[in-house]
């Protein structure tokens, strides 16, 4: 059988050494010889992936064949063979793009070159360390100062399967004897290329302090907070990749939950765990974390602030145990010749005593029945003294006209459907009394009179679902299971020995074994008690920056988080460097902020463009001509992406002025996380009025390279 790469390399002794795959070092070398040396390596790594490529095919290909197998145990390992080799294929293909990215050089002279997965040669040695193996963390954790034996760190860019170009850190002067050093170093040659819309992997150009965040354990809850630029969001994603590296069966089995703000946020990030070779992780917006529902809606900031604080708890409490709209007033049975009526009133008793039993209105049909037919009785009784109380009951309890009473009065309830109760403001009102003033109810209400739901509704959602009551669902026995994209039929030891199937990790689903939550500083308390259901048990990666929150009432969201995450290691890590904006960029936001945040994190900008930040005041009729002129100005100076960041009330009227496809036009809200090349942002102070300076601040920070104001004076 093949040597699998991967996980094996888990666990290397830490003087893996590749140095016999590499020439020695000439310190009289030229670049273009450098780069064919590497070149050389390169290619040896990739013909022994195209053999072991082939080998996983084979093995496939013989395990599909092996068609006699009818012992139950023959059946298993062989489907177990053909699924092996499946996922050795996939991982084989979704990391061959810059398939080998770094060199160490130690000072004993020993070589170690680190790639996007391990690989070992014919005689099982190691030609390429796994960036997640213990061996490889020196690429990203050695400095001048702690150089953990690392004379040189050398970093290689590919394209395909070509060598375009080297950059190196002499880390020990003394090796300068005996090491060419070559280009200006990785980072900064990455910070420069242009944005393409897509968040991309930094695996070659991890910084020690990320790194350290990156490789934390997986138990407890990790807190990684950082001003704009830092990475934090990066670092997330490769600490789940990392994850399911350490500890695949536990992290694979139940599943990894990744949360971000927005739809167009996870967009943004969709590529980089499946471009680190994880598949398995589920990525989910805020707004998608109910069955069925994909809120992109904001809230204006009053009604978002009213609908994601507790207050909603006893008012959505109340609101389940309001008769539903179109129920029955009126009861009316014939019992051995007379007629009995319960009216709403009576009704309405009824309806108290059965959530006294069992608060859950979904849970309660049985309690329910029961209910109506001892308010019946009561009624019978006085008017027919020998009637029996158990034949009354099952006398009338099994008449079609009584349960389709009750199933009228008291039928299945829909979490959307009750949330949908409130935008009638009579009934919020009658939910909502004591807890919110007048004007919020007005607001609220007119909210969920919305064709569509909003993001902070899918919180509410969720909480309507449990207030509710959740039926026991049987689980199927589904005989086609998908595993990394791969469709696999279950296996013999599944059929014949009940192995217990993984459930299908939709929305609703509670049994993450990590869950990773971005721009947390942001999180309401109804969507931390949302995020709380589906990581009980779980791990936790909280990121976030204070400074650019848009909660405002930040202690109840702290209270509500200290609930949602078990109690348990916590481990926190500080990000100091702002790799994204030039220090011109974030210079002008930290001016702008300082004054208007009491709590602010300011990154140290490492590097620097030249280019002033611009600002020009218009009047408000000439904001979309003014607009066009920028984006056109924006468009020629940068290759990569633009991004205009306007009010959401803005948005119909400078549409016009965002016609190619490489600028986006996006409200404050949804640019959280994003970064562009070029960034024109529209009136900077309607946007802090609305949503407070946390946001604007946001705004001012996403750019890479070149940033605009746009005022209406």
């Amino acid at each position: 059988m093949s040597q699998e790469p991967g996980p094996a390399d888990a666990r290397q002794p830490e003087d893996v050494d590749t140095s016999h795959a590499v020439p020695d070092p000439d310190p009289a070398n030229t670049p273009e010889q450098e780069i064919a040396i590497e070149q050389a390596f390169v290619d040896r790594v990739y013909d022994r992936v195209d053999v072991l490529r082939a080998d996983a095919v084979g093995d496939r290909d013989a395990g599909y064949r092996h068609l006699a197998a009818t012992v139950p145990g023959a059946q298993f390992e062989r489907d177990v063979f053909v699924y092996r080799a499946a996922r050795r294929i996939a991982d084989l293909d979704s990391q061959h793009e810059g398939l080998v990215f770094g060199r160490l050089d130690f000072d004993d002279g020993k070589v170690r070159h680190i790639g996007r997965l391990g690989v070992r040669d014919e005689e099982y040695r190691t030609l390429l360390v796994d960036w997640r193996a213990p061996a490889a963390a020196p690429f990203y954790r050695a400095t001048a100062v702690d150089r953990q034996d690392v004379a040189r760190r050398r970093v290689i860019r590919s394209f395909g399967r070509a060598v375009e170009e080297i950059s190196d850190d002499l880390l020990n002067e003394d090796a300068a004897e005996r090491l060419p050093v070559i280009g200006d170093g990785a980072l900064m040659a990455a910070l420069g290329r242009k944005r393409t819309g897509r968040m991309r992997d930094i695996v070659a150009t991890i910084q020690a302090e990320q790194d350290a965040a990156i490789r934390a354990p997986g138990r407890g809850a990790t807190i990684i907070t950082g001003g704009p630029g830092t990475g934090k969001t990066v670092v997330a994603l490769h600490r789940a990749a990392f994850l399911l590296y350490q500890d695949r069966s536990r992290y694979e089995a139940a599943g990894i939950l990744v949360v971000g703000p927005s739809a167009v946020f996870m967009k943004y990030i969709g590529r980089v765990l499946p471009s680190l070779g994880e598949e398995t992780a589920a990525l989910y917006s805020l707004g998608e974390l109910y069955a069925g529902v994909e809120a992109v809606r904001q809230d204006r900031p009053a009604v978002a602030a009213v609908k994601g604080g507790t207050v909603m708890l006893p008012i959505l409490r109340r609101l389940i145990r309001q008769t539903p709209p179109d129920a029955p007033s009126e009861l009316r049975i014939v019992y051995r010749g007379d007629v009995f009526k319960l009216d709403a009133a009576d009704l309405a008793a009824a309806r108290a005593r059965v959530f006294e039993k069992e608060p859950r209105p979904n849970l309660a049909k049985t309690e329910a029945g029961r209910a109506l037919l001892v308010a019946l009785w009561r009624k019978v009784k006085p008017v027919i003294p020998d009637a029996e109380p158990a034949k009354f009951s099952r006398d009338v309890g099994s008449r079609g006209e009584f349960l389709t009473f009750l199933d009228h009065w008291w039928p299945d309830l829909d979490p959307a459907e009750v949330l949908g109760w409130a935008g009638d403001e009579r009934r919020l009102a009658s939910a909502a009394e004591g807890h919110l003033k007048r004007e919020s109810i007005e607001a609220v209400a007119a909210s969920l009179r919305e064709a569509d739901f909003s993001i902070p509704d899918v919180a509410l959602l969720d909480e309507l679902r449990l207030l509710l009551g959740v039926k026991p669902q049987p689980r199927g026995r589904d005989r086609i299971r998908s595993w990394d994209g791969i469709q696999e039929v279950s296996t013999a030891q599944d059929r014949f020995y009940d192995r217990p199937e993984r459930q299908a990790r939709d929305a609703f689903y509670e049994d993450y074994a990590h869950v990773i939550v971005d721009e947390a500083q942001d999180l309401s308390p109804m969507q931390w008690r949302m995020l709380g259901r589906r990581g009980r048990a779980a791990g936790w990666t909280i990121v976030g920056d204070e400074a650019q929150s848009s909660w405002p009432r930040p202690k109840e969201s702290a209270d509500a988080r200290r609930r949602a995450v078990p109690s348990g290691r916590l481990h926190e890590f500080h990000l100091t460097k702002n790799y994204r904006n030039s220090k011109e960029v974030f210079e002008y936001a930290a001016e702008w902020a300082k004054p208007r945040l009491r709590s602010i994190d300011l990154p140290e900008a490492v590097r620097e463009t030249g280019v002033p930040v611009e600002s020009r005041t218009v009047d408000p009729q000439a904001l979309l001509p003014e607009l066009a002129s920028a984006v056109a100005e924006a468009l020629e100076s940068v290759e990569g992406t633009v991004g205009v960041i306007a009010p959401y009330d803005r948005h119909a009227e400078l549409a016009a002025a965002v016609h190619d496809g490489r600028v986006t036009l996006v409200g404050p809200l949804e640019s959280k996380g994003l970064e562009w090349d070029a960034v024109i942002a529209v009136d900077l102070d309607a946007v802090a009025k609305s949503h407070g300076p946390g946001v604007a601040y946001v705004v001012l920070t996403r750019a890479t390279q070149r940033l605009k104001r746009i005022d209406l004076g």
